[in-house]
């Protein structure tokens, strides 16, 4: 694979050979289980666990306790989501998010809505992908029990104002939860700053392993408590059962301690090589989009629209550059990205849009080369295209009168 290019970060990242090794003791010379408290195995292992949720709890200001192991931030959102409406069902029903929610929250929300567990409220966004605290504030109701925004979106980079939609909530007395899968290690986060009650992670996105995440649940001023979705032996504060991954752990551990260490480095690195590779792309091919908010937005992620070339050819046109067209858990479908969509995009230019994300190990020279090959492509594929061939010549496709002969 060395050939081959790496801009799908947002869909995973290459693990870090430092967590790999803080990870690899525990696979053969520590493998106790941690809830062995009757030998030196499983306190080791108990040891390693705690110590990854300090450094878990540490890099978005939470304590320790707060944070639950689980096997990734799908099931977090679940935990939070269905863990919430069963426990509040004696206060309320009612939950808002938004139309442009990972999968997790989508079909979590709407899984309870069809069952006739909660009234679910799905608030549309504007053409930049923001939700605004008006709007979270204009769907509360007398039973609201739950807000799930979040963070910032997997496939447009768009940071939502999760502090200030926040404060909406913690003024109702209603339980804010974000999914902060993305914006982990790549924004500045503090639970306690930002009211933050639950938020959702994983450890394949920050350079850790995959099968491992956390969610952290505040422990006072609220104290949140969610009915487990797992049961049998009552682990993680009775909240997610199940013999604990202490490999994983350890190594989603080592990811956060190394992305709070490295933060502002790993930071403007990220934006020096996004805005190289935004610049090369805009400034060569005209009829280009950026779509999301070109200002609060991840230092990682690109969205672009390539008017006049079909998404899917581009990416076939480019085999030795890994991009994708959309969420990695969507990308199966040949509909539009219903995030572009939700945005106001038409399904034309949807379709002909890529999502490119840098990381940690993403090189200049690649971004560089990466540009060249999209650049050679994109020219090669609108050179077949009627319709750009007439938009080069000043025609408003939009007036056209398309009429089958």
């Amino acid at each position: 694979m060395s050939a081959h290019i790496y801009l799908d970060n947002n869909a995973t990242t290459r693990m870090d050979p430092r967590v790999l090794d803080a990870m690899l003791p525990y696979f053969c010379e520590r493998y106790g289980n941690a809830a062995s408290r009757s030998h030196a195995f499983g306190w080791a292992a108990e040891e390693a666990v705690e110590q990854a949720r300090e450094h878990v709890a540490a890099l978005i200001g939470a304590k320790a306790k707060e944070i639950i192991f689980t096997s990734g931030a799908t099931e977090s959102d679940n935990l939070a989501i269905k863990g919430t409406v069963e426990m509040l069902a004696k206060k309320g029903r009612h939950v808002i998010t938004c139309v442009t929610e990972h999968k997790a929250i989508l079909d979590s929300c709407k899984y309870l809505e069809n069952k006739g567990i909660a009234d679910v409220t799905w608030l549309e966004v504007d053409k930049h992908g923001l939700v605004t605290p008006e709007q979270v504030a204009g769907a509360m109701r007398d039973d609201t029990v739950l807000v799930s925004i979040m963070t910032a979106n997997n496939e447009i980079g768009t940071i939502h104002p999760v502090a200030e939609i926040a404060a909406v909530a913690r003024a109702k007395g209603v339980w804010f939860h974000t999914d902060a899968t993305q914006a982990v290690a790549k924004i500045a986060l503090d639970v306690e700053a930002m009211n933050i009650d639950m938020l959702s992670l994983s450890g394949h996105k920050i350079y850790g392993p995959k099968g491992v995440g956390a969610l952290y649940v505040r422990s006072r001023n609220p104290r949140v408590r969610l009915a487990p979705q797992m049961h049998g032996g009552g682990h993680e504060r009775g909240m997610r059962s199940g013999t604990l991954n202490v490999p994983g752990i350890v190594g989603l551990g080592e990811a956060c301690r190394i992305a709070k260490a490295d933060f502002d480095a790993d930071q403007a690195r990220y934006r020096a090589l996004r805005d190289r590779l935004e610049q090369r792309l805009l400034s060569q091919l005209d009829h280009c989009a950026l779509n999301g908010d070109a200002e609060h937005r991840l230092p990682t992620t690109i969205n672009v629209s390539f008017a006049y070339v079909e998404g899917e050819s581009l990416i076939m046109g480019i085999p030795d550059v890994a991009v994708s067209s959309g969420s990695a858990c969507t990308s199966a479908s040949l509909e539009p990205s219903y995030v572009l969509r939700a945005l106001g995009v038409g399904d034309e230019l949807a379709h002909s849009s890529i999502r490119f994300s840098v990381g940690r190990f993403t090189t200049e020279d690649e971004v560089d080369r990466a540009a060249d090959t999209i650049v050679k492509t994109v020219r090669r594929l609108r050179e077949m295209s009627p319709l750009y061939e007439m938009a080069q010549e000043g025609v408003d496709l939009s007036k056209v009168n398309w009429q089958a002969h």
